[in-house]
């Protein structure tokens, strides 16, 4: 059974930077960031295979970073520069086969979320 744990949310003013954290338990081989804000679908962010070949949404190209340690099973997203609409609940997603579709519904694995809010 996999079972995913996010932290790192937090507040944080217009240009700063954050770096969740999604702790892996079980097997994977692909995973990815989502968020989600009240009224919206939920959004893929970023996605990873292998620890090596990444995607990222168009939103968030240049200032997000997604990259995992495979020694002990931890997923980052590094963000910088957040601006006030990267406000959102984030959730790390997973799955056994590759894949970078940023669509929600292609990921089998989900954590419980962290808050990330951008304010000034």
């Amino acid at each position: 059974q996999v079972q995913l744990m996010e932290s790192g949310g937090g507040a944080v003013q217009p240009g700063g930077s954050l770096r969740l954290s999604c702790v892996v338990s079980g097997y994977t081989y692909s995973e990815a960031w989502f968020r989600e804000t009240p009224g919206k679908e939920r959004e893929g962010v970023a996605a990873i295979v292998n620890a090596r070949v990444k995607d990222y949404a168009n939103s968030v190209k240049g200032r997000f970073t997604i990259s995992k340690d495979n020694t002990n099973n931890i997923v980052y997203l590094q963000m910088n520069n957040l601006d006030p609409e990267d406000t959102a609940m984030y959730y790390c997603a997973a799955r056994p086969d590759g894949t970078l579709s940023l669509k929600a519904a292609h990921w089998m694995y989900w954590g419980q979320g962290t808050q990330v809010t951008v304010s000034s």
